[in-house]
């Protein structure tokens, strides 16, 4: 019986060539083929450390058809790595698929572990948490993302996400709104020549990048909920809606600039919390 190959998921730089391992280096040497987001990408990659194993194309459209061809050649007895075009692949990136299809086929698969644009950063935020929680990107409408980071009012735990550069201003304004003075460390480019790391909070960060086109790869590291009157829970709110319609005597509008007044929280959010709690009371039709 011919023995199956191996699968062997690879971590690469996420911008300094020079962060690449000297075993992630031996394996795509050794590997009969290396599958990628970008052939052009990884190939500079390649070329840089003299490795001349073939390449084949694995992005994110075309990851379920072609996973089935690579499982193929695994079982044949192909050693195959994948590699994203930067970081750990899986990680935000293709790969999921991949693994799994292979799981699936008791092929073994082997990490070669590497940079992380968001382990990266937590590592160099100097913010202490029991543990953090790494989303991804966050919600590209704005509606749903303030939705997300109003579920981070009550976390504890440090929270790190990756935004586009294009939408991070309206982002540090939604969590200045929504979070208050919560601490942030939001990296661009990390390990690359223009590597920026700035420290504060939403506010800060909005003042000193309020005239500048901002470009490049983003990973904010977000401090967990640690003082309850600058950041109100969500239970804290409700329960202050409810006092105050028990009362009676304002309108929506009203009861949204007193919630805000004595919470010390936005207008905006103050009038969505209210606007939320009505509709979750209304009776159901």
């Amino acid at each position: 019986m011919q023995k199956k190959g191996r699968l062997f998921i690879v971590a690469t730089p996420i911008g300094n060539l020079r962060d690449i391992t000297f075993r992630a280096i031996d394996t795509l040497k050794k590997v009969n083929l290396i599958a990628c987001e970008d052939t052009r990408r990884t190939r500079k990659l390649l070329q840089a450390y003299s490795i001349t194993t073939p390449l084949a194309s694995l992005r994110e459209h075309n990851e379920p058809r072609k996973s089935e061809k690579l499982i193929e050649k695994i079982e044949e007895g192909w050693d195959i790595a994948y590699v994203s075009d930067a970081g750990t692949p899986g990680i935000t990136d293709p790969g999921h698929l991949l693994v799994d299809k292979a799981v699936n086929h008791g092929i073994t698969v082997i990490p070669i572990p590497g940079p992380c644009a968001a382990v990266a950063a937590v590592s160099i935020s100097g913010l202490t948490a029991q543990g953090f929680i790494f989303f991804g990107f966050l919600p590209s409408r704005r509606e749903k993302k303030r939705e997300f980071l109003k579920g981070l009012i009550e976390e504890r735990k440090i929270s790190v996400f990756y935004e586009a550069p294009h939408r991070l201003k309206e982002t540090l304004e939604d969590i200045k709104e929504i979070l208050g003075e919560r601490k942030l460390i939001l990296t661009r480019e990390l390990t690359k020549v223009h590597e920026e790391v700035i420290r504060g909070c939403a506010a800060d960060i909005m003042e000193i990048w309020q005239d500048k086109k901002i470009k490049g790869e983003i990973t904010i590291v977000l401090a967990g909920c640690s003082d309850k009157a600058s950041n109100p829970t969500k239970k804290e709110i409700e329960h202050l809606i409810a006092q105050l319609l028990r009362n009676g005597g304002l309108s929506t509008r009203d009861l949204a600039k007193k919630i805000a007044s004595e919470l010390k929280i936005s207008k905006k959010l103050a009038y969505e919390e209210v606007i939320a709690f009505l509709q979750s009371e209304s009776p159901k039709k």
